[in-house]
C-alpha cells in the first residue's frame, strides 16, 4: 500500500500549505465563521499540528498578511524606485500591476475580507492598514507627486486622489467575489476604462493635449 501523499510532504512545507489553506477559508466564509479546526482539514493536518506553527487565528491572519500580502507591496516599492519613466505610465503600471497580483489571483478576497470584518475585529484592521494600505497609500501618493512635480499632472492633493484612485479597484474586487454571478462585469474592460479617465482627470491641459495628438 502506497504512502498517504499528504505524509510524504516535507515538514517545512506546512506553514505554506496552513496559510494556503487559511486564505482560501478566509475569503470564501470570512474570518468570523472560519475556525482552525477548518483550516487544519483543508491543509490536511491536525488542529494540533496548526498550533505548532501559529497561536491563534488572528497570528495566522498575521502571518497570512506578512507571507503573502507585505512581499507584494514591497515588490512595487521596488518597482517605482527604479522607475525613471514619466509619472503618468508608471501609474498605469501600478495599477495594472495590483489588479494582477490582487484582482486576479487568490488574494481577490482579502479586500473583501478586512473590509467586512474591521468592526469586530479592529486590532487586525489596525494592523492590514499599517503595514499594507497605508504603504501602499504613500507609495501612490509620491508617484502623483512626482508627477505633479514634472508638470505631467495638475495640482491635487496626492493622498486623496491616491485614494480615488485605488476605491473603484478595491470595489471591483468585491463585485468580482460577491456579484458577478448575478452581474457579471469584463474586469479587464472595467481597469482600462477607470485608468483613462482618472488619467484624463489627473493631466494637466498640456500633456491632455498631447494625449489627444
Amino acid at each position: 500500500m502506497s504512502e498517504n501523499p499528504r505524509r510524504q510532504r516535507r515538514k517545512e512545507d506546512r506553514p505554506g500549505e496552513i496559510l494556503d489553506a487559511a486564505l482560501t477559508l478566509f475569503a470564501e466564509k470570512g474570518f468570523a465563521a472560519t475556525r482552525l479546526d477548518d483550516v487544519a482539514r483543508e491543509a490536511g493536518v491536525s488542529k494540533g499540528t496548526v498550533y505548532l506553527y501559529f497561536d491563534s487565528k488572528e497570528d495566522l491572519f498575521k502571518s497570512l498578511v506578512k507571507t503573502v500580502v507585505i512581499p507584494e507591496v514591497e515588490r512595487a516599492e521596488t518597482f517605482v524606485q527604479h522607475h525613471d519613466g514619466p509619472a503618468r505610465e508608471l501609474l498605469v503600471q501600478l495599477v495594472h500591476q495590483w489588479w494582477e497580483t490582487v484582482g486576479e489571483s487568490r488574494l481577490c478576497g482579502v479586500p473583501k475580507l478586512v473590509l467586512s470584518e474591521a468592526c469586530n475585529f479592529p486590532e487586525l484592521a489596525r494592523f492590514y492598514t499599517e503595514h499594507v494600505i497605508s504603504r501602499a497609500s504613500r507609495l501612490i501618493a509620491s508617484v502623483i507627486e512626482r508627477g505633479i512635480e514634472t508638470g505631467e499632472f495638475r495640482a491635487c492633493d496626492p493622498q486623496l486622489t491616491g485614494r480615488l484612485l485605488i476605491a473603484p479597484l478595491v470595489f471591483a474586487t468585491i463585485w468580482k467575489q460577491c456579484m458577478s454571478p448575478f452581474d457579471p462585469m469584463d474586469m479587464q474592460a472595467y481597469v482600462q476604462q477607470h485608468v483613462d479617465l482618472f488619467l484624463h482627470g489627473l493631466l494637466n491641459d498640456r500633456e491632455s493635449d498631447h494625449e489627444a495628438d
